[in-house]
């Protein structure tokens, strides 16, 4: 099959090459919905403008999805200036982690994929669960306290991957192979019929294995680091009047990973599911509101076989009364966890959930927004979490903006139950929730249409953090509630357009965290991002940059990293694509986890590799 995926390729850009001729710039601007980028649903759970919503929220569309060629959600978020996404072993779980904080909610179409079992580490989601990038509509990542909406595990903040709905008859085709013997295909179609609407994606990724740069320079080839996804989305709706409709989601991906070198050779395999059915009501007012059952299901086999499944139910209603858009709701959510080889099998947890929250429109130029949830846990009783959020908008082209939220996460099956008598490692039944706040103070200012400057400071303080703590004296390590976790920082992102032609964004950040007054190691203590778009008639160009440094070179190896990334598309026909995309272009040397304190290893990422492919839409 590879070797007919790579004739396919080929003999594609060869006729594409034929037919594109000679092609004179035109500098035609992409055209892009302004509703797309300047209205966000995920920081307020209803339609607010960003200019008043007071939030550090960043929207990545499906233009800039396919513009920069990104292959998966993953790649996307990387590019956020403030955001890094981890993935240890190489093929481990790829983890988002927001200001510094692994505990973030990560949504589709607003519905949580945050599972109760958890992992050795705060997060509890792998965005490898997430099928494809061609039917996403945007990505919205809002930063800072979220638990007042969404609960549990929602400190750093929350990611929204909002689908596209099926409209107009179209089919699109993307092939590409690339370096390690690497080559992927995905199928995509859409469309509409009366008052049914459609959208599947199908695709399958592969790759032998890959290599990275050694500190002595050399090219080093990591054995066992091949994979094999196969993955499949539905999105089904079925309009029943201008006010309400019905949607049918269903996605499924399968992984097998290559992901320890070692004499065992072993192998990581995920099978994600997930689904779910919304009843949409009052979608031609203000402020909507749905019902929801939905059914999440992650097995997993690595060493053993674990898994867990969730099934939830939400409701959220909403009203315009004068100057108050209110939201308000209720979740219920159970779920079994089993990690037999691991000490545990079928450990219940049950939560349920009731919020409010009112925005107030104070004028033309305040907007305060208080809200409260309760959730309560059976194993860890009633947690409220209250917000109180203002913004201050003087101009048009001006905000300032400033909010505070209780926030909380929920010690997951692994945190409690885990035990590895092999690898000394073990949970704690006794542990409390980690409980603490966030704030966040921010302005943003638009000095033209091209050119967006916001700049933001945030502060976090969370008691009984959760950590997995390794003791030399005994080897074990341990799930414990350290004292206090303290973290802040800066985001300064600055976004614009210097010609119809050419684009930017630049951002930096600075993290500094600190555990029991102790400071924490972090991959990116300074982060910098860096984005340059070219846009020509049929062709487009991307160089991104993303720079992190102040790093302890003892546990990542190194005090610096700046690994740069480039891709090129050319539309040889209105139907057909072609592209080329080079990712770490200098071959660097970079890890973002610390060395194993067991093998006193690196895990390191792949280097410099290339990627040739085609997207045909019939």
């Amino acid at each position: 099959m590879k070797r007919d995926l790579k004739k396919l390729v080929l003999g594609t850009l060869a006729v594409s090459m034929v037919y594109s001729g000679a092609a004179v710039c035109q500098a035609e601007a992409v055209a892009q919905d302004d509703d797309i980028v300047d209205v966000v649903v995920t920081a307020e759970r209803m339609p607010s403008s960003r200019m008043s919503t007071p939030a550090d929220v960043t929207v990545i569309t499906a233009q800039q999805i396919e513009d920069n060629r990104y292959s998966d959600v993953a790649e996307a978020l990387t590019h956020v200036n403030g955001v890094v996404v981890t993935n240890g072993n190489a093929n481990g779980d790829q983890e988002v982690v927001i200001n510094g904080d692994q505990r973030v909610v990560v949504l589709i179409d607003g519905q949580r994929l945050n599972n109760d079992q958890g992992s050795m580490t705060r997060a509890s989601v792998s965005l490898g669960m997430i099928p494809s990038v061609k039917n996403i509509e945007r990505i919205e990542v809002v930063k800072g306290a979220g638990s007042a909406l969404y609960g549990s595990d929602a400190v750093g903040g929350v990611v929204n991957i909002i689908t596209k709905k099926g409209s107009k008859a179209e089919t699109t085709l993307d092939m590409n192979i690339g370096s390690f013997g690497s080559h992927n295909l995905e199928l995509a179609n859409q469309g509409s019929e009366g008052d049914w609407s459609w959208f599947v994606t199908a695709g399958l990724q592969e790759r032998d294995y890959f290599k990275y740069r050694g500190n002595n320079g050399e090219s080093v080839r990591r054995e066992n680091s091949g994979y094999n996804k196969k993955s499949l989305s539905l999105r089904l709706d079925k309009r029943f009047t201008d006010s309400d409709s019905l949607r049918l989601m269903f996605t499924h991906r399968q992984t097998d990973m290559g992901i320890q070198e070692d004499a065992l050779l072993r192998h990581q395999d995920h099978n994600y599911n997930y689904g779910s059915i919304t009843y949409n009501f009052k979608e031609d007012q203000p402020v909507s509101g749905f019902l929801r059952y939905a059914a999440n299901y992650k097995s997993t086999d690595y060493k053993g076989k674990y898994d867990t499944h969730t099934n939830s139910l939400e409701y959220q209603n909403g009203w315009q009364l004068g100057n108050h858009k209110i939201v308000a709701g209720g979740e219920w959510r159970k779920s079994s966890s089993t990690n037999k080889q691991s000490g545990y099998e079928g450990k219940d947890i049950t939560t349920y959930a009731m919020f409010v929250q009112d925005t107030i429109r104070l004028d033309d130029q305040w907007t305060f927004v208080p809200g409260l949830r309760m959730d309560h846990h059976d194993a860890f009783g009633t947690h409220w979490s209250p917000k109180a959020a203002l913004n201050y908008q003087p101009t048009k082209q001006t905000r300032l903006y400033a909010s505070w939220g209780k926030v909380f996460k929920a010690p997951t099956a692994d945190d409690m139950f885990y035990i590895d008598n092999a690898y000394f490692m073990r949970g704690n039944p006794n542990l409390k929730p980690e409980s603490g706040h966030v704030e966040t103070v921010g302005v943003t200012h638009e000095f033209s249409e091209k050119a967006v400057l916001d700049v933001n400071y945030f502060w976090s303080d969370i008691d009984d953090a959760i950590k997995w703590v390794y003791d030399p004296a005994t080897w074990w390590t341990d799930a414990k509630n350290v004292s206090n976790e303290k973290k802040q920082g800066i985001n300064i992102s600055l976004n614009g357009a210097l010609s119809d032609r050419w684009s930017y964004e630049a951002g930096y950040s600075y993290i500094s965290s600190k555990t029991d007054d102790k400071t924490v190691l972090y991959y990116e203590p300074n982060g910098y991002r860096l984005g340059i778009h070219y846009n020509c008639d049929r062709w487009k160009a991307n160089l991104l940059g993303r720079f992190g440094s102040g790093l302890d070179d003892t546990a990542y190896g190194r005090n610096h990293y700046a690994i740069w990334d480039f891709n090129t598309s050319y539309a040889a026909t209105e139907n057909l694509d072609i592209y080329f995309k080079i990712n770490n272009i200098t071959n660097q040397v970079y890890y973002l986890v610390p060395k194993s304190t067991w093998s006193n290893q690196f895990d390191p990422l792949q280097g410099r590799t290339f990627m040739v492919g085609a997207t045909l839409k019939f």
